[in-house]
């Protein structure tokens, strides 16, 4: 079939994303088409081929704007340019009309709850206390203790270590950013910032025909701005944790609910992903997703990223032990809250800000890897809402190796814990610090998902004739796209398997009601998906070792995949890592 005559999958009356397997790309990562060491947007033009083979439907590129890369382009110095290393706007503009023609779209990270502070408005900000674009962003006065010194404005912890106050010497007051201080926060209270956001992050890139996209930070725009102190849970630090004011702030609703009316819904059925943090509640989370609200059409919910992190921000690179029973709440939390309501929902186990999902949940060690990979594609195939892909997760991309050391890794946060904790050791205040950091970091660590893709056996992994911005993988020659594409038992074999079962069997899946079973065991994760009279059971051993589940579940149902060979699969044991589908014979469409 000819890539013209390719159409998306059928969805009937349902929005075309709520059937779509998005995606992700990070571009600095993928595919390098020149040499230089980044990946750019022509390298990954030369794979859509390669995503349409693999059959998502969706593209989805992480930031490629003009920055200075502090923060890989989350800090964004121009949203109508192109960061030169990645390409320029007409390449994205080839981009869209390649994936077009394959029946695919393309969806852009839309970073707006701050902008780089190389941006033209926060220059503009900065020059001077009444330059019009002043309280574009957020500015306050210093406050001062009782022996005079100079202090931030509030005690907030900000998510890349430190405060979230930085002091301009040229203005005299400080401003604020939640993450790195080259990342200040835009005030969305200023409806002239606001009008600014949609024409320039927003419209210009409907207008060159992108679909939809991924929505930074989604519920961080309306902070609470007479700025109250946070409570105090670290008695031996001025900087406290202050998550709680700045999510889900007094104006949130109707900052997204005007961006929809204003900049999304006149470009017809445009798709947004928020990252939803700290959002426990599932009615709360219904008020960004319900189709009546018409504020984002789903959200990711970060708790499954989670798993293994500090219960705190200062302590989220300390490594925790986790139970399967965790990892179940979640999954049934947010399988579950759309039920009966007019919300949708999103599946992922992967994505940039993560470490690996073999390597977190599952096991990287040579003989369980592959297993591994499948049993977790199982698991997220038969999930119900949209399907999110992370690039590499198809060939089972796992960790670093263990024995790297910290100068192999890039990414700010990451590195801004080790050195706080280096810190504090030097200080005397903890003196495993660093170790314990660096032992959380080997798993959960953002660098790990960032390392260049694998795509055969050459040198580089066969990402770029150059050399890497971060080291390749040491497994490339073992784990890669060239070699498992000719293997019809590899893990990418296995996942075009599933992303096919998935549409066939699209009202079970993607659709179905799900309900788990036997909560309690800590060695397998095992769940209904119903609609109507269908019925899907999902099995899986999380561990190493052989394990049963109730043969009686699967009474009257016949074995649709498993990720083992076929012997034995009609037992009521699991192998290590086993995973497997069982179906009605009236499942299908």
């Amino acid at each position: 079939m000819s890539p013209s005559a390719i159409q998306t999958v059928p969805t009937g009356t349902n929005n075309w994303w709520k059937e779509a397997t998005i995606y992700q790309v990070y571009p600095a990562s993928f595919k390098d088409s020149n040499g230089d060491g980044w990946g750019d947007i022509p390298g990954l033009i030369e794979k859509v081929p390669y995503l349409h083979s693999l059959g998502v439907d969706v593209v989805w590129l992480s930031p490629m704007y003009e920055s200075p890369m502090h923060d890989m382009g989350y800090d964004v110095s121009d949203y109508e340019k192109v960061l030169p290393a990645y390409g320029t706007v007409a390449d994205v503009e080839n981009l869209v009309e390649e994936c077009h023609k394959y029946g695919m779209r393309l969806i852009l990270d839309l970073v707006i709850n701050h902008t780089s502070d190389q941006h033209q408005w926060f220059q503009e900000s900065r020059s001077s206390r009444d330059n019009p674009k002043r309280d574009w962003y957020f500015w306050r006065p210093p406050r001062y203790d009782d022996e005079g010194n100079r202090m931030p404005p509030t005690n907030y912890r900000g998510y890349f270590a430190g405060s979230t106050w930085t002091w301009d010497e040229h203005t005299q007051e400080y401003y604020l950013h939640l993450y790195a201080k080259e990342q200040p926060d835009l005030n969305w209270d200023h409806p002239d910032a606001r009008k600014a956001i949609y024409d320039s992050a927003v419209r210009f890139w409907l207008d060159r025909g992108v679909d939809g996209f991924r929505v930074d930070t989604v519920n961080k725009y309306s902070k609470y701005t007479d700025f109250p102190d946070a409570p105090i849970t670290d008695p031996k630090s001025y900087i406290q944790p202050a998550i709680g004011m700045w999510c889900n702030g007094p104006r949130i609703h109707e900052f997204l609910r005007e961006m929809y009316d204003e900049a999304l819904a006149p470009y017809g059925d445009v798709v947004t992903v928020g990252e939803l943090a700290n959002t426990p509640d599932p009615g709360h989370v219904l008020q960004y997703v319900g189709a009546s609200a018409q504020q984002l059409s789903m959200v990711f919910h970060l708790d499954i990223g989670h798993i293994g992190m500090g219960e705190s921000l200062e302590d989220k690179y300390i490594l925790q032990p986790w139970r399967l029973t965790e990892m179940k709440s979640i999954v049934t939390k947010w399988q579950t809250f759309v039920e009966g309501t007019d919300g949708w929902t999103t599946a992922f186990c992967e994505n940039h800000d993560n470490g690996r999902s073999v390597s977190r949940f599952a096991s990287d060690a040579p003989e369980f890897r592959e297993r591994s990979a499948k049993m977790l594609a199982l698991m997220m195939v038969t999930m119900t809402g949209t399907l999110f892909l992370y690039q590499g997760q198809e060939i089972g991309m796992i960790n670093a190796p263990r024995d790297w050391s910290i100068e192999e890794y890039k990414d700010i946060e990451g590195l801004g814990y080790h050195r706080e904790a280096q810190n504090q050791v030097a200080r005397g205040v903890d003196p495993n610090r660093q170790e314990r950091i660096m032992d959380g970091l080997r798993t959960l660590a953002r660098d790990h998902a960032r390392l260049p893709m694998q795509w055969d056996d050459t040198p580089q992994a066969g990402f770029s004739e150059g050399i890497p911005w971060m080291r390749t993988h040491d497994l490339y020659p073992e784990i890669n796209v060239r070699r498992q594409e000719g293997d019809p038992d590899s893990v990418l074999s296995f996942w075009k398997t599933m992303l096919h079962l998935r549409k066939e069997y699209r009202e079970l899946f993607i659709h179905g009601a799900f309900d788990l079973l036997d909560y309690e065991n800590q060695q397998t994760f095992c769940f209904v998906k119903s609609r109507g009279e269908s019925r899907a059971l999902v099995v899986l051993n999380f561990t190493e070792t052989e394990q049963c589940f109730q043969a009686k579940w699967a009474t009257g149902m016949r074995l649709l995949v498993s990720n083992y060979p076929e012997s034995g699969v009609a037992s009521e044991r699991l192998g290590p890592y086993e995973g497997r589908i069982y179906v009605f014979d009236n499942c299908t469409e």
